[in-house]
């Protein structure tokens, strides 16, 4: 008898790290119809540019307050990131009631214009504090607009720790006379990503918080194809559109004639999570102007048993495990 893995889902992908090191091997269990040894991207080609990045946050306080912190990274210009191209947005909001922003702070406000400083409101949620420190951020070499180190946001509620961004260790900043306390609990919910360009998108993802970065790369190129014989014996060749959708370097899903299978779904298994991998690339050919229109693609875990590790057994799953939130991922993808 097949095991739990492979018997899932007859064109189920399993993306998983080698435990003797770094590189990346499909597993055993996989049944995938690809071939999952061949990188789908030529690493010459130069990706779309990301135009905004938003990240969901769930927060628990030690109050038992439930707080939603919505952070979004934003390039104005769709520029290569630059101090005076990014700008930067927050929102904080109840999780237990119905939703309503609390505070937001955006870089159309006079005062965050500045590259360091800090905010604080009254609000029904309590007193509301965000600090922060651009001056010295570093950007990664894929144009995106949130920056990877030499930064921090702190978003403080009546005190308590809501959500620690940036590089900055805990001596660090104590250093700089923040004095809360570190203890406390976030689980990022979603992240959505706008990009702008041609149709090659490069993101990394955690879809679990205590999980490995993957590198995630979607494509569409033209597969040249053979149509009928003619009457003087020689084949008519057409370009029909191909998507491809790569984890670490592993074709998970090869969708051939693009047109028609516009919309659709494929299961994967990363590092032993069943994820939904789904995409909607219909405005890309039936939008008006045709072409320009904006395409979607999702990478959601499932929630609850479901997501846990699939080979373990029932009994062994422990219940902090299945009550742990899903993760999605959105790629909002415009070719241009």
């Amino acid at each position: 008898m097949r095991d739990l893995v492979s018997c899932f889902s007859e064109n189920s992908i399993n993306v998983t790290h080698s435990l003797s090191s770094s590189s990346l091997t499909s597993s055993s269990s996989s049944c995938s119809r690809f071939n999952t040894s061949n990188a789908c991207i030529s690493p010459s080609l130069i990706p779309s540019i990301q135009t905004s990045i938003t990240s969901i946050y769930r927060i628990t306080l030690s109050s038992s307050k439930h707080l939603i912190i919505k952070v979004t990274w934003c390039n104005k210009n769709n520029h290569p990131p630059q101090s005076n191209n990014n700008g930067l947005s927050i929102s904080v909001s109840s999780a237990d009631q119905n939703p309503s922003t609390s505070l937001k702070l955006n870089t159309s406000s006079r005062f965050f214009r500045k590259k360091k400083g800090n905010k604080s409101v009254d609000s029904d949620l309590g007193k509301i504090e965000v600090f922060w420190d651009l001056s010295s951020a570093k950007y990664d070499s894929n144009l995106s607009p949130e920056p990877v180190q030499g930064f921090y946001v702190i978003v403080l509620v009546d005190s308590q720790l809501g959500l620690l961004l940036g590089d900055s260790s805990e001596e660090t900043l104590r250093k700089k006379g923040f004095g809360f306390d570190f203890d406390f609990e976030k689980s990022l919910v979603s992240r959505q990503e706008h990009f702008s360009g041609n149709a090659f998108y490069s993101t990394k993802a955690k879809f679990a918080e205590s999980g490995d970065s993957h590198e995630i790369v979607i494509r569409c190129n033209a597969e040249k194809t053979e149509g009928l014989k003619q009457s003087n014996h020689h084949h008519h060749h057409h370009h029909s559109p191909v998507l491809s959708v790569c984890v670490d370097k592993k074709t998970v899903t090869t969708v051939k004639r693009l047109q028609w299978n516009f919309r659709g779904n494929q299961t994967i298994f990363v590092d032993g999570l069943l994820v939904d991998l789904m995409w909607d690339v219909h405005d890309w050919f039936f939008s008006n102007p045709e072409g320009c229109g904006k395409a979607v693609f999702m990478f959601r875990t499932r929630n609850g048993l479901d997501s846990s590790r699939l080979w373990l057994e029932e009994k062994m799953v422990k219940k902090d495990e299945q009550d742990k939130l899903d993760f999605s991922l959105l790629i909002y993808a415009c070719k241009t």
